[in-house]
């Protein structure tokens, strides 16, 4: 017998040993590994567009009831949470995933309500014991109704707990904030979208099954990116929502401005999703050094908060800015390439999508929610009917059953009598003997009678959603319409059809002085085209665009741009791409964002030309004030005011005058219209505040301001809104 402590014999162990190739045993483990690596790390649901890390954070932090109304909690104990609950994992890989989801520049929705420092596009957060966070009103989103059996649970790494395998996701996560990560043979890099335009399609989806990708396409036109910028050339966008793979160009957003009386410069205010300016500023700094960059003689970071992002180049005297941009473009991370790899797991296998099966995976999941979570009401609702109904029996007899209860030698016995006696089931026995008195007079018996009807109501709205596959769609679609009106924004990101040269590069020195016409479109789109270029019906073959403004100039000459703030920016027509002409109305989606010739954030109005013979330019502001104004001409200026407005008061409407006898006309928002000729309005100066131009009543505002050149053959339609 061994002694105490000794190790057993070897014969012991011979039983125990189990010869195994070394290649089979590497195979088989790097097998699973692989397997846990794409199914429970990198790759996301294409349900909810969660990985299992994002998943079980906002689902935990839904369970510590970190609500978008409650105060913030440090991040340590929410990862503390997670770690020990559901992820084991390492507290690293929970705080990165918890602090992208805080990133305003990585995600295009974020689910986070971060509190202290979090980080910038170049500079890590802190600790996470010095950050705080709570859920954000589209966490909540994601995760409503999951207490209502609408997605399935699972045993979690010890089986003491269970987790959703999937979040019920009011909003679609997927393709909203896109993904990306690396598996072991496999990746996924999906762009972001903008919300409003999935919303839309999913809802077209639903009414149209049979939609095709260009249906789909006239809502969701391309990615938008949470740091704005702009997509050049629309091709591979195509190719990645056809087959789930393709790129695109991603190109920063910059103008070109007057630094100093005599230097311009480069204002670079949006960059390439992923690319911080830190990147930027060190790649120009080496082109600078190793002389391949020439023409640049200061580079400032003045991103806060206030303004952004706000990157300064200057340019050399005797340098062209925009050939100094065109070679940013070229040798610099402002333009840089996202490359769409749409993987995500469907029915648990990793698949590679395109848009409309991304779009349809999501519906699906959404149906099934809504299907579950509308039998559960139904059974809660019927429960409850039940229960009522019992008491209603009780209250007619209450003398009864009162004697009943009072006669029973205990509650077990007063139970099996009161469900002999007026016929109830045992949960509505339950229930009476557990109210007390006051709950069974008449106005109880009222209350019950309401409470009664309303159930039954509610039991035949579910019915007939569970009953009418239609009606259930139109839920869904009616509760993502909300999601949209929640969470929706205006679009970041401009998408340019073209990915030939910028539209700011410089124009040859051969181009002749010829006369052209300047349009701007509703959407901020501004261009050239030829003198005899047709402008049909004045309205631009663009979707969901029309020329806004139209005025003949020169090819090297200069006109300015009227904004909201009364102000008049001057514009060089060379800095415009010109359009080639065609048979109808021209194409501005060739055309250059108001964004990378002008900074302003006041609302465009109208073109106008510096023609010292033209009867000018006539200007109405909300107030009722009318300005008629010579076209004066700062040629040392790049902007300048053209009318002191009030405070609160802003421009409406801009007429450039052809003639000097067109009708003036105002419309106000009591639906009032006073019309006049511009004859009437005496030309003034730039520092000349107008004239009253419309006596407004109490309350009312002037909200429109135009003119018509033919009063009699003019028809004007208000429409007062009560």
């Amino acid at each position: 017998m061994p002694k105490r402590g000794a190790p057993p014999p070897l014969d012991d162990f011979d039983e125990h040993i189990v010869d195994t190739d070394v290649g089979d045993e590497m195979r088989a483990s790097f097998l699973e590994y692989a397997y846990s690596v794409i199914y429970s790390r990198a790759l996301p649901d294409a349900r909810d567009g969660l990985k299992p890390v994002q998943r079980r954070i906002l689902y935990t932090m839904g369970e510590m009831n970190l609500r978008s109304d409650r105060g913030h909690v440090k991040s340590a104990r929410v990862v503390g949470e997670v770690m020990g609950r559901l992820h084991p994992h390492g507290d690293g890989s929970i705080y990165d995933a918890l602090v992208r989801m805080v990133q305003p520049w990585s995600m295009r929705l974020p689910f986070i309500d971060g509190h202290g420092n979090f980080g910038s596009p170049d500079d890590p957060p802190a600790a996470m014991r010095y950050t705080e966070c709570r859920m954000d009103e589209a966490a909540e989103a994601m995760t409503a109704s999951i207490g209502e059996d609408t997605v399935d649970f699972k045993p979690n790494y010890d089986g003491r707990e269970t987790e959703p395998q999937v979040l019920p996701a009011g909003l679609p996560n997927l393709l909203i904030n896109g993904s990306s990560g690396i598996a072991v043979g496999m990746a996924t890099n999906i762009a972001p979208h903008n919300v409003i335009e999935v919303v839309q399609a999913l809802r077209h989806l639903i009414k149209h099954p049979k939609t095709d990708l260009d249906g789909l396409m006239r809502f969701i036109p391309g990615p938008d990116l949470p740091t704005g910028g702009k997509i050049v050339g629309l091709e591979g966008v195509r190719d990645a929502y056809a087959t789930g793979r393709g790129s695109f160009k991603m190109r920063a957003t910059a103008r070109i401005e007057s630094i100093t009386p005599r230097r311009k410069g480069i204002v670079v205010t949006e960059l390439p999703y992923n690319v911080g300016p830190e990147k930027i500023i060190e790649r120009i700094k080496i082109l600078v050094q190793t002389k391949k960059l020439q023409g640049i003689s200061d580079l400032k970071n003045l991103t806060d908060r206030k303004k952004g992002l706000h990157l300064v180049i200057e340019v050399k005297n005797g340098f062209v800015p925009e050939a100094i941009l065109e070679q940013l473009y070229r040798q610099t991370p402002m333009e840089d390439s996202f490359g769409i790899n749409a993987v995500a797991l469907v029915d648990g296998q990793p698949r590679t999508m395109g848009l409309k099966e991304m779009l349809e995976v999501y519906l699906e999941h959404r149906i099934t929610v809504v299907r579950r979570r509308t039998a559960f009401r139904r059974a809660k609702a019927a429960d409850r009917l039940h229960l009522v109904e019992g008491v209603l029996i009780a209250i007619l007899d209450i003398d009864e059953v009162i004697q009943l209860i009072r006669t029973s030698d205990n509650p077990a016995q007063a139970h099996e009598r009161l469900m002999g006696v007026f016929d109830l089931s045992q949960e509505q026995a339950t229930y009476i003997l557990a109210l007390t008195l006051s709950r069974l007079t008449k106005l109880s018996r009222l209350d019950f009678e309401t409470e009664r009807d309303e159930l039954n109501a509610t039991i035949a709205a579910l019915d007939e959603i569970l009953g009418n596959e239609t009606v259930l769609r139109g839920v869904v679609s009616d509760e993502l319409a909300e999601m949209a009106k929640q969470f929706g924004t205006p679009r970041r990101t401009i998408l340019l059809e073209s990915a030939g040269l910028p539209a700011t590069a410089a124009a040859p020195l051969e181009v002749s002085d010829e006369p052209c016409w300047v349009l701007m479109s509703a959407t901020g789109l501004l261009a050239r085209t030829a003198d005899d270029a047709p402008l049909g019906d004045s309205a631009a073959r663009v979707k969901h665009d029309a020329i806004m403004s139209a005025v003949r100039v020169t090819t090297r000459g200069e006109l300015g741009l009227v904004t909201s703030d009364g102000i008049v920016h001057k514009i060089n027509v060379l800095d415009l791409p010109s359009l080639p002409p065609t048979a109808h109305s021209p194409n501005l989606q060739g055309g250059v964002p108001l964004s990378e010739l002008v900074s302003t954030t006041a609302r465009p109005l109208a073109l106008m030309p510096f023609d010292p013979t033209s009867p000018g330019l006539a200007i109405g502001t909300r107030d009722g004030i009318v300005k008629r104004i010579r076209p004066d001409y700062l040629a040392n200026r790049d902007s300048w005011e053209i009318i002191t407005l009030a405070d609160g008061d802003q421009v409406i409407g801009a007429v450039q005058l052809a003639t000097g006898t067109e009708e003036l006309v105002f419309i106000t928002s009591d639906a009032q219209l006073l019309r006049y000729s511009a004859e009437l309005v005496r030309p003034q100066g730039r520092s000349g505040g107008g004239i009253a131009g419309i006596k407004l009543a109490a309350g009312a505002t002037a909200v429109s301001f135009g003119s018509v050149a033919d009063a009699a053959g003019a028809v004007v339609v208000t429409v007062a809104v009560a």
